[in-house]
């Protein structure tokens, strides 16, 4: 299985947007899981209650640090953009391309304009 690292938004204004945003991720996590490949998204763990406070910048740089510190073992960093690309997710692609690793744009049949294959871009 190809190690991914997923980006997805996660932070919403509203509890509304959180919600959609987790079952996007959700979404994410199955495509990947389904295409063969196994994906990490740390958004998806750290988050949890329990674990680190979003809304503490601290705890929120925290997190992104550690997520990132796992992107030495992926093979590529995949882009989920049908919500579009937050703050969060341009740090993340960023620092896949600081590390040359590829870059991989997705998007899921159902979340928005419909887009077929993948765009790979070094």
């Amino acid at each position: 299985m190809r190690r991914v690292i997923v980006e997805s938004p996660y932070k919403g204004a509203t509890p509304q947007e959180l919600g959609r945003n987790i079952l996007y991720l959700r979404a994410c996590l199955r495509d990947c899981l389904l295409r063969g490949e196994a994906p990490y998204a740390s958004h998806a763990i750290y988050t949890q209650d329990g674990v680190l406070d979003d809304d503490n910048p601290d705890e929120r740089d925290l997190g992104i640090r550690a997520g990132f510190e796992w992107r030495q073992s992926a093979e590529v960093t995949v882009v989920y953009t049908d919500l579009g690309i937050s703050k969060g997710m341009q740090i993340g692609i960023d620092d896949a391309r600081r590390r040359s690793c590829d870059v991989i744009y997705r998007s899921l049949p159902g979340w928005g304009p419909e887009r077929s294959g993948e765009i790979t871009v070094p």
